[in-house]
């Protein structure tokens, strides 16, 4: 009886031939076919994550910011920054798969996004997600807390990037963070806290390598790390954090220092004139570490912009203009009850008038709007016969007064 020669089932090499013959089931491979399949293996890798990358719709910053003009009414100066800002950060990406090893190395830039509540920031960072078609998730600051106290790891952060991805890692590591209520970690003076500041100081110290570019553990479900838990790991270098605050009193900040530089015999008269209506365009990295963030974050949010107090005007184009604006939401919700949605321009300018006395921006409108068009939301779809409904100004202040809004104390 003949004696089966073992080979390697791929190369035909017999046992002797090899260095190792590794042996399956009802084959063999021997240890040079081994490395041909992990340099096969990794070819593949390379080029399935350039087809991921290549997914994502890179535009120039003037169809970026055209994009954006269709959503965000106003903010013509944030929009630019953040359409140059994203462009160049995806470009990097691009050029990084393609570069050579002695090529220069482009550090990507962090945004800040200072402005009142209702002024766009979440709004501005979530269209531009949806335009390029990344993973986008929006964090809330206020949540955070340094690790081992009650609340969440700084990574939780991108745990939920992680999940909107559907949990694929490359995907994750160029999507785009939206950190909200960035100044609630602000530390409580501008010197070096004595005590533990768990929720303030030592989150910001927590996010500095997150911010910059690491590889950061992070447990795939959210919630608290442990030693026992299964960890993934992402590389923060391609993803682009853009954070937001209303930094109630940073005008104070801002105006100090315009004030201080002005003291002396030589006034510089181009800087003599200052809107002190609009103090927040004259915004500065210096001014958010007066605020309370630790300079080493400050330095890795290098483009500082920010958003427009909403006044009169823009508020009114916000409710017509943009492509999913209220109206043009109320209309479509009406229309599918068969019913003709119609509105007065005085009973829209109303809305505006109360959005703006009670100090409450592009959200108050909405807030202003459901209370208005709750009867009409509860009674017509029930109605067979009236198939039209046309909005007056003393409609929209009738229904007003029912609100709880309308017993507001104006502030």
């Amino acid at each position: 009886m003949s004696k089966t020669v073992e080979k390697c089932s791929f190369c035909g090499r017999q046992k002797q031939e090899t260095l190792v013959l590794i042996t399956g089931l009802n084959a063999h491979i021997c240890d040079s076919c081994v490395q041909r399949a992990q340099i096969i293996l990794q070819e593949e890798l390379v080029t399935e994550k350039k087809r991921e990358i290549a997914d994502y719709k890179l535009l120039k910053p003037v169809e970026i910011k055209k994009h954006l003009d269709n959503f965000v009414i106003g903010q013509e100066e944030a929009k630019r920054i953040i359409s140059v800002a994203v462009y160049n950060h995806y470009k990097r990406i691009s050029h990084s798969h393609n570069a050579k090893p002695d090529d220069v190395e482009i550090e990507k830039s962090n945004i800040v996004i200072v402005g009142e509540t209702g002024t766009g920031k979440t709004l501005l960072a979530r269209t531009i997600a949806r335009m390029l078609n990344v993973p986008f998730c929006i964090a809330d600051a206020t949540a955070l807390t340094e690790a081992g106290y009650v609340g969440e790891d700084v990574e939780s952060i991108l745990s939920r990037l992680f999940q909107v991805a559907d949990y694929n890692i490359a995907a994750t590591e160029r999507g785009i963070v939206f950190i909200d209520e960035i100044d609630k970690i602000a530390r409580k003076s501008d010197n070096p806290s004595i005590t533990r500041d768990v929720s303030g100081e030592g989150v910001q110290q927590a996010l500095l390598k997150m911010l910059e570019g690491s590889i950061v553990n992070v447990p795939p479900q959210g919630g608290r790390k442990h030693p026992e838990q299964k960890m993934i790991q992402i590389n923060t270098q391609n993803i682009l954090f853009i954070t937001g605050g209303a930094f109630d009193g940073i005008e104070k900040k801002i105006a100090g220092r315009l004030q201080t530089s002005r003291i002396g015999y030589k006034i510089d008269k181009k800087h003599d004139h200052v809107d002190k209506d609009n103090l927040l365009q004259y915004i500065s990295p210096v001014d958010l570490k007066a605020f309370g963030l630790i300079p080493e974050l400050v330095g890795r949010m290098p483009i500082v912009t920010f958003m427009h107090t909403l006044d009169r005007d823009t508020l009114r184009r916000i409710l017509t203009e943009p492509k999913n604006s209220l109206i043009k939401q109320f209309v479509k919700l009406f229309e599918i009850d068969n019913i003709k949605l119609t509105f007065d321009p005085e009973a829209l300018d109303f809305i505006v008038e109360k959005s703006i006395e009670f100090k409450l921006g592009a959200r108050g409108l909405r807030s202003i709007l459901e209370g208005i068009m709750l009867d009409p939301m509860f009674e017509l779809p029930s109605k067979g016969t009236n198939k039209s409904l046309h909005v007056t100004v003393s409609f929209v202040e009738e229904k007003f007064r029912k609100t709880s809004l309308a017993h507001l104390k104006v502030a």
